[in-house]
């Protein structure tokens, strides 16, 4: 005797709860994420929505996950970073309710729906346009109605919109691009997975008082934003 629809619809959403919630309890509340409230935006937001369907079994692996059906598309950038990648980034900026973001590197859409349940509102600038539109309806999906994407080069593009109370990078960068830090608001702060390989360091930047304090609390590794130059070399 087969089970109604509805009963197997009710059994698949009961699974991926289910899995979703080993995925914040096993994998990102060990990694020194102790907000509660990003905890409880990570237990309800459903990231397998922001997934591939390709990849769709992977939703909550703890791996980047590959937003094009390309063998490079990861070293590319894009891709999904790991759920505790930015789970830990979220819990480190300290987001408040009134606060205004900026991502920059917005693939998929996750990142910035998770940012959109901590603040006011986000701005999230993707370079490829086909991403963008499909972050757009993730993000529909979703319901965050408080983020626009924009499609734009982080590295070049003037930024209109800000001041910002936090500025996230989502990917890594040779150096911390000084052109952004000039767009936090005073009590601002920057995070970004800085350097190269084979580690690299979660860099957090804060302004006060017209002051820059940097801190690099936790190592990792991420493939490179978009647009953002490697340091330049010697040539002899």
């Amino acid at each position: 005797m087969s089970l109604p629809l509805n009963s197997l619809v009710d059994a698949t959403q009961d699974t991926l709860a289910h899995t979703r919630y080993n995925m914040v309890e096993q994998q990102i509340r060990p990694w020194n994420v102790s907000d509660n409230t990003v905890l409880e935006v990570l237990h309800s937001l459903r990231r397998e929505d922001f997934v591939p369907p390709a990849h769709y079994q992977k939703a909550f692996m703890d791996i980047e996950i590959p937003l094009r059906d390309d063998a490079f598309a990861i070293e590319r950038g894009h891709c999904m970073l790991a759920p505790k990648i930015d789970a830990r980034m979220a819990n480190d900026l300290q987001l408040q309710p009134h606060e205004r973001v900026l991502e920059i590197g917005t693939g998929s859409g996750y990142m910035a729906a998770l940012l959109s349940r901590l603040c006011q509102d986000v701005t999230t600038l993707e370079i490829d346009p086909e991403l963008a539109e499909t972050a757009r309806e993730n993000l529909a999906t979703a319901e965050c109605h408080n983020v626009t994407v924009r499609v734009a080069d982080g590295s070049q593009d003037s930024l209109s919109d800000g001041p910002f109370d936090a500025i996230v990078l989502s990917g890594s960068v040779a150096q911390i691009p000084e052109k952004l830090l000039a767009h936090l608001k005073d009590g601002g702060r920057l995070i970004a997975i800085v350097g190269d390989l084979p580690m690299m360091r979660v860099t957090i930047v804060r302004k006060q008082g017209g002051q820059l304090t940097t801190t690099t609390p936790w190592d990792t590794v991420a493939p490179r934003l978009q647009g953002f130059a490697d340091k330049s070399k010697f040539v002899f």
